[in-house]
């Protein structure tokens, strides 16, 4: 295989309702059947319109992109600082969901085709029935990747090639079938497009020539890339999978056990984390019977018989770093109390209280 890289010049700027077959057949006149054009996705979503108004700088202009941004947002995966990666709509993890900035009046946002696999045939269909043109077309754009440092560009939509190539059950020189080899070759021919279109080059179209054979339309786009949630096993960020193992681990729930807890071993497991819990959280025992019986009443199933334990916090609204500072603490206890034997469940609030839990022995 002998592969060509090939730049399209003079397409110039795109505003919306432009006709992208037509600049581009006009700009590559020298296209063949078989190429491969790896369209920018800003210049789809110009022609597409997909641009929002905002203010040129200041504290609204962030305002409005953080507007934006929840918007085009269907999970938070993680944040840092002023950095957020999200997944968006489509399925793809990107930082600020792939709202673009650049090459654009300061002005205006640039959002993500709407359905890049959509526009992506589209404009196959349209080069081919207008221009007589059979070529494939990849809508691309610029992501990290996990573990890694630089940029590189991938395929959001594809029309005219599928966009894996499957090599499970192929024999390797060695005599060994392959197992799970699934190459993305569209990511593959949207890298090798960005080699020549660069970021200020003002070349947002690049064709790749001697890959396709003939091309092939594929219902399945480039969605196929996008892997199942069932089988993420990197669904949060580091921090925030911590978080959210903490707060569970703070309400899992051992079995109170068919004997009363020990009051000397509780007392142990409090004076081993009271001095690394966060300030103003409160362990108290709770022996009082008007005390108890207000409890069982605002707590569903709350033991009657069982010896109890209150771990408060000062009454403040809880937001989300209490709550992560919380369940920090209460495992604490949790793993200070099996030191000493003591099996523990922790119970809800009850509603509308504060950042308080109860932990029943």
């Amino acid at each position: 295989m002998r592969l060509e890289i090939l730049p399209v010049r003079g397409i110039g700027h795109v505003t919306e309702g432009d006709d992208l077959a037509a600049l581009i057949a006009g700009a590559a006149p020298w296209l063949r059947d078989g190429d491969v054009l790896v369209v920018t996705s800003k210049i789809v979503s110009k022609a597409e319109g997909r641009l929002v108004d905002v203010p040129a700088d200041g504290p609204e202009r962030l305002a409005e992109r953080d507007r934006v941004l929840a918007t085009e947002t269907a999970r938070v995966v993680a944040t840092r600082g002023a950095t957020r990666i999200v997944q968006t709509h489509h399925g793809f993890v990107m930082a600020s969901a792939g709202i673009d900035a650049s090459n654009v009046d300061k002005t205006r946002l640039v959002l993500l085709p709407v359905d890049p696999d959509a526009s992506a045939r589209a404009l196959r269909a349209a080069l081919r029935d207008r221009f007589g043109l059979d070529v494939a077309v990849i809508v691309s754009d610029t992501m990290g990747r996990p573990w890694r440092n630089g940029l590189t560009d991938v395929a959001l939509g594809v029309a005219g090639m599928p966009a894996i190539r499957d090599h499970r059950g192929e024999v390797d020189p060695y005599g060994n079938e392959l197992q799970l080899t699934q190459m993305a070759v569209v990511d593959e021919l949207a890298g090798a497009g960005e080699l020549i279109k660069g970021k200020c080059d003002q070349v947002p179209v690049a064709v790749v020539r001697g890959y396709l054979d003939a091309t092939r339309d594929d219902d399945e786009g480039a969605r196929t890339l996008v892997r199942d949630a069932s089988l993420d096993l990197f669904s949060r960020g580091t921090a925030e999978a911590r978080a959210d193992g903490l707060r569970a681990a703070a309400l899992l729930a051992d079995g109170t056990g068919a004997a009363p807890a020990d009051p000397a071993a509780v007392d142990r497991a409090i004076a081993a984390v009271a001095e690394v819990v966060a300030s103003g959280t409160v362990f108290t025992h709770v022996t009082d019977r008007e005390v108890r019986e207000g409890l069982a009443a605002s707590v569903p199933d709350w033991p009657a018989t069982a010896t109890d334990l209150v771990l408060g916090a000062a009454p403040t609204p809880v937001d989300r770093a209490d709550l992560v500072r919380f369940g920090a603490d209460l495992q604490r206890l949790r793993t200070a109390l099996a030191a000493e034997g003591v099996a523990s469940t922790l119970l809800p609030p009850p509603a509308g209280t504060t950042a308080s839990a109860t932990l029943a022995l």
